[in-house]
């Protein structure tokens, strides 16, 4: 159940990260805006992701801790290098590349969804 919470949570963050992208590529938010908004949830995307993993692999669920370590790793690297916030100066340059980025995150962390909906239906019944 504690899964199920973090994947809304990792959810809600990711969608607003790319929402203020979204706005900022159709002007409607100035850079700094923009940029403030997304670095707000990057660091706790991150960590939210690291526990997920974390719950998935004392808990014994052995797909999802393979689907789930490739984002981390992903989420460790960008951030051993320093790229994980969104700087204010490059982000027109940016801006596709990040976009891409979080829709790719969108959709594997709504098969994450799926499949946690889906043994919740099969352990209730």
């Amino acid at each position: 159940m504690a899964s199920y919470l973090l994947l809304w949570m990792l959810f809600c963050f990711l969608n607003l990260g790319l929402l203020a992208i979204v706005f900022h590529a159709a002007d409607q938010l100035d850079p700094f805006e923009a940029t403030a908004r997304v670095n707000k949830f990057v660091l706790p995307e991150f960590i939210l992701q690291w526990i997920l993993c974390f719950l998935f692999l004392i808990t014994g669920h052995w797909v999802m801790v393979l689907i789930s370590l490739p984002i981390a790793c992903f989420h460790l690297t960008i951030y051993l290098k320093g790229k994980h916030l969104i700087d204010v100066t490059e982000v027109f340059r940016s801006l596709d590349r990040e976009k891409k980025h979080r829709v790719i995150k969108l959709g594997i962390y709504l098969v994450f969804l799926c499949i946690t909906i889906f043994r919740l239906d099969l352990h209730c019944c």
